[in-house]
C-alpha cells in the first residue's frame, strides 16, 4: 500500500524532467534551423531561375508576335483590359509582371541588341545570396554578393564546378 504522498511523487514528471526534455529540443532546433533556412533560401534562388528562364520564352514568344523584344515586364504580362496586345501580351503572370516574386525583384531594360534582366533578392541573405543578370542570348550570369550581376560574372552553375575543380586537383608542389 502506498500512502498519500509516496502516489504523488510517482504521478507526473518533475520539473527537472520537463527542463531536460525542453533543453533537448532546443539542441534540435538550434541545429536543424540553419539548415532549413539555407534550403528555403535556395528553393527561392532556384525559382528566381525559372522565373528567368519563363521571362526568356515570354520573350522569344513576343519577338515572334511583335517583330521587337518587350522593354518592360507589364508588356508581357496580361492586358490592362481586352485580350492581349504589345502593351499586355498575356505570356507571363501577374506577379511576375510587376517585378516581385518569390522574395526576388525582377527589372527588364531595354538594350541596343535586346533586353537586360537584373534580378535581385528583396532582402539580401534572407531571400537569396545571389543576383541573377541575363539578357536575349539567354545565358543566365551568377554574383555571389549584394552588387548586382553583370554578363561579366560566371554563367550559373560555372562557378561551382571551377570551385570542384579546385578542389579535386592535387595541391601544386
Amino acid at each position: 500500500m502506498f500512502s498519500r504522498t509516496a502516489r504523488r511523487r510517482t504521478a507526473g514528471f518533475s520539473l527537472i524532467e520537463l527542463l531536460i526534455v525542453i533543453a533537448i529540443i532546443l539542441i534540435i532546433l538550434a541545429v536543424a534551423l540553419p539548415k532549413l533556412t539555407s534550403a528555403r533560401r535556395y528553393a527561392q534562388e532556384m525559382a528566381a531561375v525559372k522565373a528567368i528562364s519563363t521571362i526568356h520564352t515570354a520573350e522569344t514568344q513576343y519577338y515572334s508576335q511583335y517583330g521587337q523584344y518587350a522593354t518592360t515586364l507589364q508588356q508581357l504580362g496580361p492586358p490592362a483590359s481586352g485580350s492581349a496586345a504589345p502593351n499586355g501580351a498575356e505570356l507571363i503572370d501577374r506577379d511576375l509582371a510587376s517585378g516581385q516574386k518569390g522574395g526576388f525583384q525582377f527589372v527588364l531594360t531595354q538594350t541596343p541588341t535586346g533586353y537586360g534582366l537584373q534580378v535581385t533578392p528583396t532582402a539580401f541573405g534572407t531571400s537569396g545570396t545571389h543576383t541573377y543578370f541575363s539578357d536575349q542570348s539567354m545565358t543566365i550570369h551568377q554574383h555571389s554578393g549584394q552588387e548586382p550581376a553583370t554578363n561579366n560574372d560566371p554563367l550559373l552553375g560555372e562557378a561551382a564546378a571551377q570551385q570542384q575543380t579546385q578542389q579535386a586537383a592535387p595541391p601544386a608542389k
